[in-house]
């Protein structure tokens, strides 16, 4: 309020006995926004937080920005906030009429409260990933606002291998002969064996990884046959039974590779969209650090650690989370920041 000003602080005094929606509606006053809606405590957050986006949509405003609601003097359990949060925006997320309201943000103050709305919004894209039209992917449009749309890639083509052997059999009757090729063909089954592995993430392979399937094509006694676009994709392995589980367990180990970068993408994503952290620039101006060393710098902050080492232009710098202060082995300092995003427009 003291932020806002004393024209805001004018209006609630005015509303004051004109509650009848729970809410009261004032102008933005000193702060970075075209309107403020003050709520009246409840406990019934996912009923508040509804509440607001509804009005919001009813004003056709386009954005707004929520504190963790009920975190505070009501301390309630952030878990449980978080749940009740995303859990409102879903629903309305759902809802076919919602035209004008495109973005939501959470802005969340205690840097020890970032985990629990991370692993709220983690179990939403979960679901997600699974279908895309699902509510949480609308869910995931309003916070992060929809993904631009890329062309479509081209298709990955996974060279085909191809050993022929040939058997020369020679009997004294045609019968001994099929008789050995019957052996020969039985023997040969005996040993194969095939697998096929399913994930959505085969669908994300790009031009690394099928070169790593090509070469363990090559050196193992093995057939890879991609089928990525196929619902799921699937990648099925043929070949001798010992070979076709080593190249199995390898395979999967991509594809679990890919999933703990795409998590940690996310959550870099998450926590940019939470704080921002900056170093002081050539030219006297602050830059933005990448989201992964941006997440990397949060995580050391949350975890009370003193020191984190990162890179600063392709240099190893050591920051002191204490005096902001980031420094090189020749003895290069370079100041640093850590800007929450606290402001966010109506």
């Amino acid at each position: 309020m003291d932020a806002a000003g004393s024209q805001v602080e004018g209006e609630c005094a005015q509303y004051a006995g004109q509650l009848q929606s729970g809410f009261v509606t004032t102008q933005g006053g000193k702060l970075r926004c075209s309107k403020i809606i003050h709520l009246i405590h409840s406990l019934d957050v996912k009923n508040q937080v509804a509440q607001v986006l509804q009005e919001c949509e009813l004003r056709m405003y386009t954005s707004v920005a929520f504190p963790a609601i009920g975190t505070g003097q009501a301390q309630q359990s952030p878990a449980k906030v978080a749940d009740n949060m995303l859990d409102a925006i879903v629903e309305f997320a759902s809802k076919k009429a919602v035209q004008h309201l495109k973005k939501i943000r959470i802005v969340i103050f205690q840097t020890e409260m970032n985990s629990k709305f991370y692993e709220s919004m983690k179990k939403r894209q979960e679901l997600d990933a699974h279908d895309s039209d699902t509510d949480e992917s609308k869910l995931t449009s309003f916070l992060f606002g929809k993904k631009q749309s890329t062309e479509k890639k081209p298709p990955l083509v996974l060279e085909k291998k191809v050993e022929l052997v040939t058997f020369q059999i020679c009997g004294e009757s045609q019968k001994n002969v099929d008789d050995a090729a019957s052996w020969i063909m039985n023997l040969i089954l005996k040993e194969q064996c095939e697998n096929i592995i399913s994930d959505e993430l085969i669908e994300s392979f790009d031009q690394r990884q099928i070169k790593t399937l090509e070469d363990l094509q090559r050196r193992q006694h093995v057939t890879i046959q991609l089928e990525n676009n196929q619902s799921p994709p699937h990648i099925k392995i043929s070949g001798i039974s010992r070979d076709v589980y080593s190249v199995s367990v390898e395979v999967q180990n991509m594809i679990q590779k890919l999933k703990d970068t795409q998590e940690e993408q996310s959550k870099a994503e998450l926590v940019y969209n939470l704080v921002e952290w900056r170093y002081l620039g050539s030219n006297g101006t602050f830059v933005a650090f990448d989201k992964l060393t941006n997440m990397q710098l949060e995580d050391a902050k949350i975890a009370k650690k003193t020191h984190v080492r990162v890179k600063i232009k392709n240099k190893n710098y050591k920051v002191d989370l204490n005096t902001l202060q980031a420094n090189d082995d020749q003895g290069t300092t370079i100041s640093i920041q850590r800007v929450p995003k606290n402001e966010g427009k109506l």
